[in-house]
């Protein structure tokens, strides 16, 4: 049994608790990793707000982490102890349909993400004291140290930063593959993106490395406005109502290429106007996150058949994590993507209230936690 810290959330609109939890020590098909850098994503917020309800509290949240491997289980064969790891929600098997036809983003094991217990055997193995501790995607990454499935784990260079490591896990591989994979930016496009967070940012960049010659960004906070610019955004504005007019003008009347959904929470009246950013024949991508229980949303269906405009769903980039964080590591190397520059701020594990905060203010970009 292992002892380590870890932030709890203990319920709804509670603040995360610091506690010891113990942890099983790794079985078959299991990896034991000690955390090094964990991203304050926005994601997480959705099971304190309760828009993405959690079957059990307390859970440990954190989704977005790199660390070094302290013990494996039998039958691990990808990572060893000493080796870096990024982890990743979307787990990858290797066997299921979609592993097997490329699409690791849509792995069957995706399906146990909320179980309370472990991908790998169903068994509780995060406890404090008797009571079981959930962890918010099967990887709890606000933790010292953590158990995952190896499917959960994607081994990276030792010379990546860690803080690079863990972002390229889900904000910049999301965001980048909005872009790049589902919206299928072109050379010359003009792509917009709707609003500028961990995510929103790096569909600004994801653009700008495909060749788009237009990237508008929308976002009511000046800052995240400013960033976007930093980034690669050439035209910034602060509400859709703004953009449509702005746009309208800037294009002729053809609007954007390519409209991409990032907001920090995605609500049904959000939909029509992004289709009305979005030009005949182009794409409409809905990356963000929204509440469970909606269930509606407002769309001129004879708009969007009429002008051939497609809406698309879009999970991790559309892109398999094993494939996606080693390729984006490469671009971070060569210089081409930017990640440590959307670190704002770093915080230790027990300030990750105040990281919240500060996100919630629109004070950061990206905050991670450092361990």
């Amino acid at each position: 049994m292992v002892s380590t810290r870890a932030a709890l959330l203990f319920g709804i609109g509670q603040d995360y608790k610091i506690e010891t939890i113990e942890i099983d020590e790794p079985r078959a098909g299991e990896v034991l990793i000690e955390l090094r850098a964990t991203g304050l994503c926005h994601s997480d917020e959705h099971a304190r707000t309760g828009d993405m309800l959690m079957p059990h509290y307390p859970v440990i949240c954190g989704h977005e982490g790199a660390g070094e491997v302290v013990a494996v289980g039998p039958g691990v064969s990808s990572v060893a102890p000493g080796d870096h790891v990024a982890m990743s929600f979307i787990p990858s098997c290797g066997r299921c349909r979609s592993c097997r036809s490329g699409r690791g983003y849509l792995c069957d094991d995706g399906m146990k993400l909320f179980d309370l217990g472990m991908i790998t055997d169903g068994r509780v193995a995060h406890r404090i004291g008797t009571e079981p501790v959930a962890r918010f995607t099967q990887l709890g990454a606000f933790a010292e140290h953590q158990l995952l499935a190896e499917s959960s784990v994607v081994k990276i260079d030792q010379d990546i930063p860690w803080t690079a490591a863990a972002l390229v896990s889900c904000g910049v591989a999301t965001g980048f593959g909005s872009a790049v994979n589902r919206a299928e930016v072109r050379p010359g496009d003009t792509v917009a993106v709707l609003g500028v967070g961990g995510v929103g940012i790096n569909a600004v960049q994801g653009a700008k490395i495909a060749g788009a010659r237009q990237i508008i960004a929308v976002d009511p906070v000046a800052f995240k406005r400013e960033q976007a610019e930093r980034f690669g955004a050439t035209h910034v504005y602060a509400s859709i109502e703004e953009a449509i007019a702005g746009v309208g003008a800037l294009t002729r009347g053809q609007m954007c290429d390519a409209v991409i959904c990032t907001f920090g929470v995605m609500l049904g009246g959000l939909l029509e106007p992004a289709l009305t950013l979005t030009a005949k024949g182009g794409t409409c991508v809905v990356t963000s996150v929204a509440p469970m229980a909606q269930g509606q949303t407002d769309l001129n269906l004879f708009a969007m058949a009429m002008m051939n405009k497609d809406i698309r769903g879009c999970l991790y980039g559309s892109s398999s994590p094993r494939a996606q964080i080693p390729k984006l590591l490469d671009l971070y190397r060569a210089g081409i993507l930017k990640i440590d520059e959307l670190v704002t701020k770093t915080y230790r594990l027990d300030q990750v209230n105040e990281g919240y905060a500060d996100l919630a203010a629109g004070r950061i970009l990206r905050g991670a936690l450092v361990f």
